[in-house]
Formats: structure tokens, sequence, C-alpha cells
């Protein structure tokens, strides 16, 4: 372990404990017996064994009275990363999950979305979309919003003043949409999307950005995709989007673009695939357009829980990280019915291990990957892994403290367990009540201050 110099200025917290986390070498790295410190900025300054507490109290200014000792059997995990959730569709999540997508979206999700041109409506479920998330370990959420502008800038205030880090995106869509009150203008799309960039940006929030957002190739014409790759290049802005979630999408992709070899290449072509792209679900990408994921740097939100409730797909991630694409997950809210990333996990092992009973031969998923996909992996997938994902020094502390042991908790410990499988059970079992403290960029967020 190492720490930053010493031209960091103040350290605010320092903790004392047991720290589990992701590395590019270790899916899972539990460090029993450790010392962290924060600085002013929210800045991991130093992680280093408990044994070095006495030097590093000289060499920081702390005193023993400031460390902040974790009780027996709690441990930190970094924040997760929920890569793709849609915000708007929070009012109805748990219902509505008897369609396959193409007609969900027809039936539910647009004349939901439509209510949002009322921004009373907004701030009421954008305020609980945000505190049920935080209040599950997300301490990132990349969100698609709707396509009014004003509700998409109260999602990003409100993000901002609970203390979310977030992406944030206005949807864009003109084309093949049954509900015709909820569509755009290609002119209008491309106008308010250039508002919502330039107003959101002109706020200044430190952890809430803006994230260009074509719902996906059905919903847009070829003139708006250009138009939103040329504004994506032009702001050095991140990109989302969906791709290959069923395989009605898929063929219906390549009726509208018969000039082009594939869904992504429809992306490529227009571009919005980059080092900063995200795309939900890929359940049906070939080893090919894998490739091109790869040379693009463009990155996989796994969304398992979304693809098996619409019955969309079983995507083969062992396939994507063989092809070196950058994955994470996504809960997909509301094709996914639940807003936890503890959800997200699990949901992924159970779509491997449905894989492995398909595929003879096949290498299931450890539950130890799929936790580094939902921390580290979603870091990478957002183009974010220099600021966040693990416990490495110059990182912002975002952080979720985890407390097994919890009165009428959702799971027990016991006596022989080792710290290695508490971690199992809670990632199996726990939810949010076992996670008592959750801290973004240093600050904590939940409790939330009433």
């Amino acid at each position: 372990m190492t720490s930053c110099n010493e031209s960091v200025i103040g350290i605010t917290s320092v903790f004392k404990g047991a720290f589990v986390h992701s590395t590019h070498t270790s899916p899972m790295d539990i460090l029993e017996n450790f010392i962290l410190g924060v600085s002013e900025a929210g800045k991991i300054v130093f992680i280093e064994g408990a044994y070095e507490q006495e030097n590093l109290a000289k060499r920081w200014g702390f005193r023993n009275t400031d460390i902040t000792h974790l009780k027996d059997w709690e441990f930190f995990i970094p924040g997760m990363v929920d890569t793709h959730i849609h915000a708007s569709q929070y009012s109805y999540m748990g219902t509505g999950l008897d369609m396959p997508l193409l007609q969900w979206l027809n039936t539910y999700t647009f004349p939901a979305e439509l209510k949002y041109k009322k921004t009373e409506f907004a701030e009421e479920v954008y305020n609980k979309v945000v505190k049920r998330t935080l209040k599950n370990g997300t301490t990132t959420a990349c969100y698609f919003a709707t396509i009014h502008t004003d509700s998409t800038l109260l999602l990003g205030e409100i993000a901002d003043k609970i203390g979310q880090r977030a992406l944030v995106g206005k949807v864009c869509m003109d084309i093949n949409n049954t509900v015709e009150e909820y569509k755009e203008t290609t002119e209008e799309s491309v106008e308010e999307t250039k508002r919502f960039i330039s107003t959101l940006l002109q706020r200044k929030y430190p952890q809430v950005k803006p994230i260009i957002t074509p719902r996906f190739v059905l919903s847009c014409s070829d003139k708006l995709l250009k138009d939103l790759g040329f504004i994506a290049k032009n702001n050095d802005l991140h990109i989302q989007s969906h791709i290959s979630e069923n395989t009605e999408e898929v063929q219906i992709v390549k009726e509208m673009f018969p000039d082009c070899t594939s869904y992504t290449d429809v992306y490529n072509k227009y571009n919005l695939l980059t080092n900063k792209t995200v795309m939900a679900h890929g359940c049906h990408l070939t080893d090919k357009e894998l490739d091109i994921f790869n040379q693009r740097g463009a990155a996989i939100s796994h969304c398992p829980n979304s693809n098996l409730s619409l019955c969309s797909g079983l995507l083969d991630v062992r396939n994507v990280l063989k092809h070196k694409v950058k994955i994470g997950l996504g809960t997909d809210v509301s094709g996914g019915y639940s807003p936890s990333m503890l959800d997200a996990i699990r949901r992924a092992l159970d779509t491997s291990k449905a894989l492995t009973i398909q595929t003879s031969g096949y290498e299931t998923l450890t539950y130890k990957e799929v936790f580094r996909l939902a921390t580290l992996g979603g870091s990478q997938a957002l183009a974010l892994e220099d600021t966040i994902g693990n416990f490495e020094v110059g990182k912002d502390f975002d952080a979720v403290l985890v407390s097994p042991s919890i009165p009428d908790g959702p799971f027990d410990v016991f006596a022989g367990d080792t710290f290695e499988v508490v971690v199992e059970k809670f990632l199996n079992l726990g939810d949010d009540r076992n996670m008592v403290e959750v801290y973004v960029a240093g600050k904590k967020v939940v409790p939330f201050k009433e």
C-alpha cells in the first residue's frame, strides 16, 4: 500500500478496520486491520496496514482520538456504480413486466415518461429514486431521464443536493413512437440537448455531469444520431444508449439501416461509440461487434434483472471479458424490478449459471468477479476509473460501510466465519439495512440529513 504526498492539505477522516475492494490483478482483496485517511477534498490520502498508524499520525497530524474504529465484522466496500438506470421509470418499478421489450415500451414506459412534463411530478419521483439508490449503496448512477429538459435538469439538481455522483441524460427520440405526444422533432431534440448540456455545465455541480442520450436506434433518425455524435465529440461528453437488447429489436435495426453491417456499426457510423460510451444490454452482440467495442474503448452495461424480466436474452459476460471490452452492472430500473446493485450482482450470477447449464464446459463467473463488475468495472465502464472504483490513493472516497451484525438483519454471522465468508454472505443475502453509512467524495450522505 502507499500514501499520497504531503502537499495534500488537511485530513478530515481516518478509518481503521477492514476494507474490501477490487484491483486490476485481483477481483477481491480483503484488507483486514488497515487504516485509511481522507483529505478535505474527499480524496484517499493513504491506506496502509494498521501497524503504520504511529508513523502516519506523525506525518499527517492526526490523533488517535480522530480515528473511527470499525466494529467487529464491519467493513467498507467501494461505492457501487449503477451504469444504467431510468430514473423516470422508478414510479412503476416492480410492475408491468408481462411483455417483451418493444410492447412494454409503448404500453408502460412512454405513457409514464410523458408525465415528466410536469416538474412537480418529476421532483417527487427523482427525490425518491436518488435516496433509494443511495440507501442501497449506489454512490454513482448513470441516469436516463426523459425528453423534458427542465425536469431532467431537476434530476441533476436533486442528485447534487442529496449527494450522489451522477451522469444525467436528457433522452432524445424523434421517430417510431406510438405515443404521439411523447416525441420531439429532430430540431427540438438537438436544441434542447444543447440547452440541457450548457445549463447543467454552467451550474458547476462537482459530482453531476451531462451525458448524451439517444434512446436507441429505433427511436432516432439518422440525422438525430449524426447531430448527437457531433455534439458529444465537440464537448468531449459521455454517451449512453441501448444496444442489441432483444432479437426483434436487432432485426428492425437491420431493416432500418441496410447499409450498416450491424447494430454496432450504426452507432460507430455516427461517432457515438467512443471511450466514454456505455451501451446497455448487448445480449445479442456478435464477436465482430465486440471487437469494435474493444477498438473504440466503448463499454457495456450488463442489466441481468431486466434481461430476465423482459425475456430479452442472456448476456455472455465471460465472452465480453474475453474480448477485453469494459463492462459494468446496471439495474435498468424499471425493466429491472430492483434498484439494488446487490440484486444486479445476484442476477448476474444467475445468468452465468444459466449459461453454464446450457453450455458444456462453460466457465461460470465467481461472486468475486461480479463484485468487481459492480465497483471497479462500473467505474471503467463510465470512464471514471481515475476517480472512483476502489480504495487506491488519489481516488475519491466513495464508500459504503457494511455492518453484517445489525439487529434483525437479513443474515447471521457465526463465530467460526472468516471475513471472506461474511463478505460472501453480505453479497448474497444482505440489503440496505446492512449499509449503515454511505460516502461520496469523502462526504457522508447516508444517513440522510433531515
